[in-house]
C-alpha cells in the first residue's frame, strides 16, 4: 500500500511540476506585469512522448513570426530543399539588327529573392540574345499568384514599410529601395543615395542635418511623402537627421508592383545600352512567344535561411502562396495555400485543430496556433529528412539573426536554435535547445499581453532553465 501511495505521489508531483513555470520564468513575468494566464509554454525532449513542461499549452494564441516554422517546414517537406523558382523572359514579334518589333514578356514564378542584382542577370541574358531596342511594351505575366487588393498599410498603418509589401508572382527586389543616408558635416547637408533608382521614381531630398548630440530613433524624425501620377512617382523626404548617427540605411517601399518593375527595368536596361519605346501592361505570355531568358532562384534551403534567420515577412508570404501554386492552383490564393498546408498536416497525421492561417508569415492579428501544436510540429520536423535544413535556418542564440544579441553571457549561448516572433502585444520563441548534458529539447513559449514587449527576460530565462535543468 505504501509503494502505491509513493507512486501516486510521484506522478502527482511530476504533473504539478509540468504545470508550473520555473521560478526564474515566473518571477520575470511578474516583474514585467504579465500574468501566467496570458502565456503558453511547452517543453519536451525531442524523442519523448510526454512534455517536461506544459502551461496553457493547448490555448490557441497568436504566435507572431514563429508561424513561419509551419510554412517553412511544410515547404521543405512538400517541395524539397533543392526546389527553385523561375523567372522567364519571352519575345513576341520580329527581331532584326538588334531591334525587337514587338513586346518583351516577363513571367514571374513567385521567386521570393529576385533581387536587383539577380534581375540584372536576367536582363543581361536578354541583351545577349542581340536585343537592344524594344519597339513595343514590357508585358508582365503575374498570373501565378492572385493579386492582393488589400491596402499595404492595413496591418499597422505603415504602408511604406517593406515588411508590409504584398506578395507578387513578379516580386523584384522586395518592391523596395534602399536609401543610403550620408552626413556631410563640412557642407552641413545630408546626401541621400538610392538603390535601385527606378527611372520613374523622382527623389526629392529636403532633409536637414541636425548637429545636436544623440542619435536615438532617427527614423521617427524623418518623413516620407509619396505623390503618384500614372506610372511616375515622386518621393519627398523631410525632417532632421542627427549628424551623430553617421551613415544609415533606410529601406522603403514606394510604388505599386507594375510601376516598380518598369522603373527598375528601365534603369537597368539603359545601363545595358538598351531602350524601350512602349510602356508597361499586364498579360499572359502568348503561346507563340520565344523564350529568351530564364533565371532560377536560390534553392529553397537557402531561401528559408533568410525567412527564419531574419524573419522576412514578404519572403514567407511568397513561399506560402507557392505551396498553393504547387498544389495545382493558379492563380494561387491564401485560401489555396491554407488548404495545401492542412492537406499536408493530415498526410503527416499531425492534428492541429486550433490552427488559423492568414498569410503564413505571422504578420497577422488573426493567425493562431497552440504551444503544443507548434511543439508537436517541431517534433515531427526533428524526425524528418529535412531536419538539417530547417534547423540550419533558425537563428542561433548569441550568434546570428534575430537571436544575435540575446543570451550572450549565458551558458545557452550558441546552444539554441530559436525562431523569434514579435508584434504589438505578442512575443514568442520556438525551436531547439541542446542542454549541458547533450540532450536536445523543443521549447515553445508564447506571450499575448499588452506588456508582451517586456517578456524577453522571461523567455530567455526559460531557455536558460532548459539548458541547465531540462533533464532534471
Amino acid at each position: 500500500m505504501r509503494n502505491v501511495f509513493l507512486m501516486v505521489f510521484a506522478l502527482w508531483s511530476l504533473q504539478a511540476a509540468a504545470n508550473d513555470l520555473p521560478a526564474p520564468v515566473a518571477q520575470a513575468l511578474k516583474g514585467a506585469g504579465i500574468p501566467v494566464a496570458a502565456t503558453a509554454a511547452w517543453v519536451i525532449e525531442v524523442d519523448a512522448a510526454r512534455p517536461r513542461l506544459a502551461v496553457n499549452a493547448r490555448a490557441a494564441l497568436n504566435p507572431a513570426s514563429t508561424m513561419k516554422l509551419v510554412t517553412t517546414f511544410a515547404a521543405l517537406d512538400l517541395l524539397g530543399p533543392a526546389y527553385v523558382w523561375k523567372t522567364e523572359a519571352f519575345a513576341s514579334g520580329a527581331l532584326n539588327d538588334g531591334v525587337l518589333t514587338g513586346d518583351l514578356h516577363l513571367r514571374g514564378g513567385g521567386d521570393p529573392k529576385l533581387t536587383y542584382d539577380q534581375f540584372e542577370r536576367l536582363l543581361r541574358q536578354i541583351r545577349a540574345r542581340g536585343i537592344r531596342e524594344i519597339r513595343g511594351d514590357l508585358v508582365l505575366d503575374r498570373s501565378a499568384f492572385a493579386v492582393s487588393a488589400a491596402e499595404p498599410g492595413r496591418f499597422d498603418a505603415q504602408p511604406l514599410r517593406p515588411y508590409n509589401v504584398a506578395p507578387d508572382a513578379l516580386l523584384v527586389n522586395f518592391k523596395a529601395v534602399t536609401l543610403q543616408l550620408i552626413p556631410d558635416p563640412e557642407k552641413k547637408t545630408l546626401i541621400v543615395a538610392m538603390e535601385p533608382a527606378p527611372a520613374n521614381l523622382d527623389l526629392v531630398n529636403k532633409i536637414t542635418l541636425d548637429n545636436s548630440n544623440g542619435c536615438g530613433d532617427w527614423k521617427e524624425r524623418l518623413r516620407a511623402d509619396v505623390f503618384s501620377h500614372g506610372l511616375t512617382t515622386r518621393l519627398v523626404l523631410t525632417g532632421a537627421f542627427p549628424e551623430s548617427c553617421g551613415e544609415q540605411r533606410w529601406n522603403i517601399a514606394v510604388q505599386e508592383h507594375p510601376a516598380f518593375v518598369l522603373g527598375v527595368f528601365l534603369q537597368l536596361w539603359a545601363k545595358l545600352g538598351g531602350s524601350l519605346t512602349g510602356g508597361v501592361r499586364e498579360g499572359l505570355v502568348p503561346a507563340d512567344a520565344r523564350a529568351i531568358g530564364v533565371l532560377p532562384s536560390p534553392t529553397l534551403a537557402e531561401v528559408i535561411r533568410d525567412i527564419n534567420k531574419f524573419s522576412n515577412n514578404v519572403m514567407a508570404r511568397q513561399l506560402f502562396l507557392t505551396l498553393g501554386m504547387e498544389a495545382g492552383r493558379r492563380p494561387a490564393s491564401a485560401e489555396d495555400a491554407d488548404a495545401a498546408i492542412r492537406s499536408w498536416l493530415d498526410a503527416r497525421a499531425l492534428s492541429v485543430p486550433e490552427l488559423v492561417l492568414e498569410n503564413g508569415s505571422g504578420l497577422s492579428r488573426r493567425e493562431r496556433i497552440s504551444a503544443e501544436g507548434l511543439g508537436r510540429l517541431l517534433q515531427a520536423a526533428w524526425r524528418s529528412s529535412v531536419m538539417p535544413e530547417l534547423m540550419a535556418s533558425l537563428p542561433v542564440s548569441a550568434t546570428d539573426g534575430t537571436m544575435k544579441k540575446r543570451l550572450k553571457q549565458n551558458g545557452v549561448a550558441g546552444q539554441a536554435h530559436i525562431k523569434t516572433g514579435s508584434l504589438e502585444g505578442v512575443r514568442s520563441i520556438a525551436g531547439y535547445v541542446l542542454d549541458k548534458t547533450g540532450r536536445r529539447w523543443i521549447v515553445v513559449f508564447f506571450v499575448n499581453h499588452a506588456n508582451a514587449g517586456s517578456a524577453q527576460a522571461a523567455q530567455d530565462a526559460l531557455l536558460q532553465w532548459v539548458y541547465e535543468r531540462g533533464a532534471g
